[in-house]
């Protein structure tokens, strides 16, 4: 039961409180069980139906933002209207090529605290991608996500380090 709950949550902590929450029901329902199924095919049952309740609370709630959600909200939110369009009073500042950039230990410095203030997977995917040479679908199975979640966590990562390079960093 706990595989299959797992299976439709990918959540540990909720695939037990599922399980423990239909055995729980299963317990104080016992007398109305007829046996006209058997016990397994009864109790998965029950888990379903806890399953849809919990999707279904889920959906009507609205839950608090994850870390990640509000760092990224944060990151970007500057770069959008409050139409979600792209604000064209936002300028980015003149980024000239530089041949040796990556040479210079200061810039090295202000990127790398750059890179660790972005949120956990923006920085794995970051640091995979193009300090460890990793393919795309490397890093999708490292980080358990989809390859369009991968593109938006790499383009959200640039445009937060590209905004945290033009504070921090002077030529």
């Amino acid at each position: 039961m706990y595989s299959w709950a797992y299976h439709k949550t990918s959540n540990k902590e909720l695939a037990e409180d599922l399980v423990q929450e239909t055995f729980l029901s299963a317990f104080k329902a016992i007398d109305g069980f007829n046996f006209d199924s058997q016990p397994k095919t009864w109790l998965f049952r029950i888990l379903n139906n806890k399953i849809i309740d919990y999707y279904r609370k889920k959906a009507r709630s609205i839950e608090s933002p994850t870390e990640d959600e509000m760092l990224s909200r944060k990151a970007t939110d500057n770069l959008f209207d409050s139409k979600e369009h792209w604000n064209t009073t936002t300028t980015f500042g003149s980024w000239e090529e530089e041949e040796h950039l990556l040479d210079n230990l200061d810039f090295n410095n202000v990127l790398a605290n750059c890179i660790s203030k972005l949120p956990v997977k923006w920085r794995g995917a970051i640091e995979s991608k193009y300090q460890s040479d990793k393919s795309a679908a490397e890093i999708c199975k490292e980080l358990n996500i989809t390859s369009s979640n991968y593109w938006q966590l790499i383009h959200r990562a640039k445009l937060q380090l590209k905004i945290c390079l033009e504070q921090n960093w002077t030529n």
